[in-house]
């Protein structure tokens, strides 16, 4: 399978309780992080890749960047899951959510939680970050990062919260429960941009990282409902390795 392929493959893959990993890992302990490339061949890149994510953006580079656009639109939320890991939304192909940025579409595939951030910002982590994931043609894959802080409530969030399993096991549909993922999203598409990887096992390259600068809101309540299943589902920042982070206008 080619490099493009497998990233594909690996963003739109149907989720099973654990069909996208047949090797387990955790995010502490023997099977944590440091020792991810150790526990399955296809895991190697998590260890001797060189454009591996999450970073800790510092001193990023001003640059002229194309404006970045969402084509949102509201759909049932009929594919949710708690895998083991997270609590992640499953967009079917041809769902038309999309992510536009230099003239190339990207279509919304998932999107799923992390608590903290798995990003850092000036050395600094936000209280929960969502990813959004999308694919293109050609095997491109873009990663949308929205920081996520304590705040006032969110109504997209707890629309998810209100629906969202509470224990480990398959896709789940929901009937009658319509969501705009927009609800996600600042209102200011400023943003950092950087070449990287996916940020769990098989730690796969080649994905074009979009973090947003202008964090949204959720409530500490939300937070503590998400911490109570996965208080600390985070990969540790990554060395940079010579990259440079682009910052928009």
């Amino acid at each position: 399978m080619t490099l493009a392929l497998l990233i594909v493959a690996l963003v739109l893959a149907p989720e099973g309780p654990f069909a996208q990993w047949k090797t387990r890992w955790s995010y502490e302990g023997e099977k944590g992080p440091a020792h991810w490339a150790e526990l399955d061949p296809d895991y190697a890149a998590c260890n001797a890749g060189k454009e591996q994510s999450p970073i800790d953006i510092g001193d990023a580079k001003k640059a002229a960047l194309p404006a970045i656009r969402f084509e949102y639109k509201s759909s049932a939320l009929k594919h949710l899951i708690n895998n083991g890991y997270t609590i992640r939304a499953n967009y079917p192909a041809g769902n038309g959510n999309f992510l536009i940025v230099g003239g190339k579409r990207y279509e919304l595939t998932q999107f799923h939680f992390h608590r903290p951030s798995e990003e850092y910002i000036h050395g600094k982590p936000y209280d929960m970050v969502a990813h959004l994931m999308h694919g293109a043609s050609g095997g491109k894959v873009a990663g949308v990062a929205v920081l996520l802080k304590a705040g006032s409530a969110n109504a997209t969030v707890q629309r998810i919260w209100e629906h969202m399993p509470m224990t480990e096991g398959k896709e789940e549909e929901i009937t009658g429960v319509e969501m705009n993922p927009a609800g996600l999203l600042p209102r200011d598409a400023a943003y950092y941009m950087y070449m990287g990887s996916l940020t769990a096992p098989p730690c796969t390259e080649g994905v074009t990282w979009f973090v947003l600068k202008t964090p949204v809101d959720v409530s500490s309540e939300e937070i503590d409902a998400f911490a109570k299943l996965y208080p600390h589902d985070v990969r540790p920042v990554q060395p940079l390795n010579g990259r440079i982070v682009q910052e928009s206008q």
